[in-house]
C-alpha cells in the first residue's frame, strides 16, 4: 500500500499499526515532513513501513502497488492524472474527501470515462462535534 502525499503520516501509520500483515510506504515529498514521519516510524518501531522522501507519482513509475491513498492531495480530476497509470496497472485508490466529493466527481467524469476510470463514492460519515462530513472515493478500473 502506498500512501500518496502522507503529510504527517496520515492515514499510512495509523493503519499500518491495525494491519501489521500489509506493507505500506509513506511517500511525501516535502523533505521536513518525510523526514518527521521517518521519525515517528522509527520510534513506533513499525517493521511494516517505509518512507519514501518523493512524489507519489514517481515512486509508482518503479514500484506497483495494489492500493493508494491519498488525503488531501489534490482535486479528484488532478489525482485522476496523477494514479491513472498506477489503475490501469491494477491498483485501487481510496481518496479521503470533504462535503463536496460529487461536485468533483462531475467535474472529472469525463476525463475518468476517457481513462476509463470508474470514480464513486464508498464511504461517507459525519464528523463528532459538527465538524462536517467526510468521504471515501474510490478510483478503479
Amino acid at each position: 500500500m502506498l500512501d500518496a502525499g502522507t503529510g504527517a503520516g496520515l492515514p499510512g501509520i495509523p493503519l499500518s499499526v491495525v494491519l501489521p500483515e500489509v506493507r505500506f510506504t509513506l511517500s511525501e515529498s516535502t523533505q521536513k515532513k518525510a523526514h518527521f514521519v521517518e521519525a515517528a516510524v522509527q520510534t513506533l518501531a513499525l517493521p511494516n513501513v517505509s518512507v519514501n522522501a518523493r512524489r507519489a507519482e514517481d515512486f509508482l513509475k518503479e514500484q506497483p502497488v495494489d492500493l493508494i491513498t491519498a488525503r488531501a492531495v489534490a482535486p479528484v480530476i488532478r489525482a485522476l492524472g496523477l494514479f491513472a497509470p498506477a489503475i490501469r496497472a491494477g491498483a485501487r485508490v481510496l481518496l479521503y474527501k470533504g462535503p463536496d466529493a460529487e461536485l468533483e466527481i462531475a467535474e472529472a467524469a469525463q476525463d475518468a470515462r476517457k481513462r476509463q476510470v470508474r470514480v464513486r463514492v464508498v464511504e461517507r460519515y459525519e464528523l463528532p462535534d459538527g465538524l462536517g462530513t467526510r468521504t471515501i472515493i474510490e478510483m478503479t478500473r
